[in-house]
């Protein structure tokens, strides 16, 4: 009787196990599997090719990204609606002490350098700020184009963004308003597209963007987007002598640090193992992702990029 005992019992797991039952039968490997992945929404249009050409070489991966504003990304990772977010900044002390308590490290992979460009409406002829005039223009202390340009025939200069929760109004508020409210004259539009339709359709806007949106030569929908507006360049110091002071934010600039308005982008993961968001990460930190990063724009983090031969007066950007 307790010999037959036996034999039911490990009948029993051997079902349980096949029917699932363990935890451990159903976990994703770093090529197999189906997770979902947050993603700041100003990096949509690389991360949705990263994501596509993974899944085209792995075809039992499926990764499931939504694209949101900075600050629910980082809700999802402390709510552990996510173990995979790709982000412009690292977590806070008062966001890795969530992670403390959990007994987890996050791990973060450095995957590219990005730029915060910013754009004005095709008949708008001053393209050229400095970081000082851009400080005023951000804390209010400079509100009409006219205070810029005397001779300028557009009146009060109108901020706009992607999303007041972006983290491209995040890092101006950092990078130039130490923190500060955004000022009154700022506001955000609805997506992307529309931000640079406004400004496409507004002369006295400037728009704050992602500098990935519009700088993949190859793509027809980032040529669509700059042939609307016109790209600022931008100078650190307060009083350039010419006008090769000012940088556009194109890749040799970005990756020389000559363009001010730059920052990293990081994928951070709080898997605890080797699952499929960590598969995904190194993929896109590998030869074949930092060539996607490249190819859209912007500078690989990974891989060494040989700057050419330059010229600033030559626009990557057309400004007609």
């Amino acid at each position: 009787m307790i010999k037959a005992a036996k034999v039911v019992l490990g009948l029993g797991l051997v079902a349980l196990a096949a029917c699932g039952g363990n935890p451990e039968t159903k976990r994703d490997t770093s090529t197999t599997g189906t997770i979902g992945i947050s993603v700041d929404e100003t990096f949509q249009p690389i991360i949705e090719s990263q994501v596509s050409t993974f899944e085209g070489i792995y075809k039992y991966a499926n990764i499931n990204a939504q694209y949101k504003a900075e600050g629910k990304v980082f809700d999802d990772l402390i709510n552990d609606s996510t173990r995979i977010a790709i982000v412009s900044r690292k977590m806070t002390d008062q966001e890795k002490e969530v992670f403390d308590q959990r007994k987890l490290t996050p791990r973060y992979t450095r995957i590219a350098i990005d730029a915060v460009a910013l754009i004005v409406n095709n008949k708008n002829q001053d393209t050229l700020l400095t970081m000082s005039e851009l400080r005023d223009i951000f804390t209010g202390k400079i509100t009409s184009w006219k205070q810029l340009n005397p001779e300028s025939s557009l009146r009060d200069i109108a901020i706009v963004f992607d999303n007041n929760n972006s983290s491209t109004a995040r890092y101006m508020r950092d990078t130039l308003m130490a923190g500060q409210p955004l000022p009154p004259t700022a506001s955000a539009s609805n997506s992307h597209p529309a931000l640079i339709d406004y400004v496409a359709k507004n002369e006295n806007a400037i728009g704050v963007i992602g500098v990935n949106w519009i700088s993949d030569r190859d793509d027809t929908t980032s040529l669509n987007f700059l042939s609307q507006v016109k790209v600022v360049g931008v100078s650190a110091e307060d009083n350039p002598v010419t006008t090769d002071s000012y940088f556009q934010p194109y890749q040799a600039y970005i990756a020389q640090g000559e363009y001010p308005l730059r920052r990293f982008w990081y994928i951070i993961s709080t898997e605890g193992r080797a699952g499929l968001g960590t598969g995904f990460a190194s993929y896109v930190a590998s030869d074949r992702g930092q060539r996607i990063i490249l190819k859209s724009g912007l500078v690989p983090a990974t891989m060494p990029v040989r700057i050419v031969g330059f010229n600033n007066r030559a626009s990557k950007f057309r400004q007609d």
